[in-house]
């Protein structure tokens, strides 16, 4: 069974601490297209905590969205709200996350990457198993959140014999 009408991913959003720092860099570092901005947003009811599942008073000072590599869509958030976290979880917290980008090129892209000063976590690694033929590494955004690049223009084991990975599940 599956979600009716489900077809596709439409958007990803997250929250960035500032919003013209990660428009400069989300633009002019990876090349995404600005799309459109909405916002401020906030309610002298209880409508955010009930819509966005945040404290009632919280206001969102703008939002926008960027297309990246001509087909995933950002929403990028920033939020003025007492109280809010302002430590960016590591991947193996709970909430942790990551966003990847396909690259054809992983070593210019990680080149690429470094002449503009952007931290890359360690050299690409050669994945194994049903991702044999992949590789990947991942950087990070000015404001700590944890982007990876992956490139596997060959296709990975399992796209070539997708049977012998399945196992019970």
């Amino acid at each position: 069974m599956t979600l009716p009408g489900l077809t596709r991913l439409d958007h990803i959003g997250f929250t960035v601490p500032d919003l013209e720092q990660a428009h400069a860099w989300l633009v002019d570092v990876l090349g995404c297209e600005y799309l459109y901005s909405l916002g401020p947003f906030s309610s002298a009811d209880d409508w955010m905590a009930e819509h966005l599942n945040v404290d009632p008073r919280t206001v969102m000072r703008q939002l926008r969205f960027y297309r990246c590599g001509g087909q995933a869509v950002f929403e990028v958030f920033e939020y003025q709200a007492d109280p809010q976290q302002a430590v960016v979880p590591r991947n193996s917290d709970v909430g942790g996350h990551h966003l990847a980008l396909y690259v054809e090129d992983l070593d210019a892209a990680v080149s690429y990457l470094r002449d503009r000063g952007v931290p890359v976590l360690g050299e690409p690694t050669a994945s194994s198993g049903p991702s044999s033929g992949q590789r990947w590494v991942y950087f990070v955004a000015p404001w700590g959140m944890q982007f990876e690049l992956v490139s596997y223009p060959a296709g990975k084991a399992f796209d070539h014999d997708p049977a012998s990975f399945r196992g019970d599940h």
